[in-house]
């Protein structure tokens, strides 16, 4: 067993109108590396039920079950404003490295449309888990029962076919919805989009039919898919999902559009070398457990693991293309979007 050295790190802030202290204890052993000392806190940016909250509820018990981390997790739930007060939280805990987050494009799109003051290069990337894909989604008891149905209706009349999402507007259920209204040859700038705070959220409103459609991450409407409360009319994937066999893709269909999800975790800035390696060790063993693999295929998460270093790459050219596509559906910032 390798001796551990324990001690506080502390910052003390002075000679400033308002002076604090930071203090934690870490354990850092003699031949360099870090491991908490405290339970590590997983935030969820969003409420309950959506895709946020079913990868941080779904990773942190994986790992606690197989006994991988040197502490617990506790899963914290920080919704709001799509995200927003949840970065903001993160963001206020610079440095601190008992926190981590679960991320996923809103954190690259929120920002871009004015609606986030945080940008994704505050925060230390420490690996992108999986993909999802998004799947256009009305009540079982519509009588909509195919996407081109869905398609003339947002043609036809978009501004009073509300269409429901997990996250704010110019966000990534927004853009997924405007993406596919571009593409059957509605104008998405007309679309009728109702913001939740979390794909859990949206598929209520749906449920209780307060609007007439839904987008939402695969995973997280499998159940009620299954159950027949909700009917499957496209997913945003280049091919069939094999959770969802029966349900064509957009490009299939004749609509040229795809979305994916990339999950992923983050943690706040400013951490050291030794920490961003303890976790991004920590979570490439996750994606190794069989019990990850069962259930990442059963909420329809396809393996697409990437390293801290490669996700922050793959972090920067996924901004880049983003910034594109809203600029082409007119949601960015400077086209006019509140």
């Amino acid at each position: 067993m390798r001796k551990r050295l324990a001690f506080p790190l502390c910052v003390v802030a002075a000679f400033a109108v308002f002076s604090a202290t930071a203090c934690t204890e870490a354990e850092v052993s003699e031949d360099g590396a870090w491991s908490p000392s405290q339970p590590i806190e997983m935030v969820a940016p969003a409420a309950t039920g959506g895709g946020w909250d079913t990868l941080a509820r779904t990773s942190t018990r994986l790992l606690d079950e197989a006994g991988l981390a040197d502490k617990q997790f506790r899963v914290i739930n920080k919704p709001g404003a799509g995200g927003a007060i949840g970065w903001a939280y993160m963001a206020a805990h610079s440095g601190d490295p008992h926190k981590l987050f679960v991320t996923s494009p809103p954190m690259l799109l929120v920002p871009m449309t004015g609606q986030a003051q945080n940008e994704y290069t505050e925060y230390t990337p420490i690996a992108r888990l999986a993909t999802d894909y998004m799947v256009y989604v009305v009540p079982g008891n519509s009588p909509i029962t195919s996407f081109d149905e869905a398609a003339e209706q947002l043609r036809s009349r978009p501004q009073s076919f509300a269409v429901a999402g997990g996250s704010s507007p110019g966000s990534m259920d927004h853009v997924a919805v405007a993406g596919a209204s571009l593409a059957v040859g509605a104008d998405p700038t007309e679309l009728n989009y109702v913001a939740f705070n979390g794909g859990g959220e949206a598929m209520t409103a749906l449920l209780g039919g307060h609007v007439d459609m839904g987008v939402t991450g695969g995973g997280e409407a499998t159940g009620l898919i299954e159950s027949g409360k909700i009917r499957a009319l496209a997913v945003s994937a280049p091919e069939r999902v094999e959770s969802m066999p029966d349900v064509p893709t957009l490009t299939e269909l004749g609509y040229d559009f795809t979305f994916d999800i990339w999950r992923g975790v983050m943690a706040p800035g400013d951490l050291t070398d030794a920490q961003i390696e303890y976790y991004e060790n920590l979570f490439s063993q996750l994606v190794e457990l069989e019990s990850w693999k069962v259930e990442s295929a059963q909420l329809g998460w396809v393996d697409s693991y990437l390293g801290s270093a490669d996700f922050a790459q793959f972090l920067d050219e996924t901004n880049d293309e983003f910034a594109e596509i809203l600029d082409e559906v007119g949601l960015a910032r400077n086209a006019g979007t509140s």
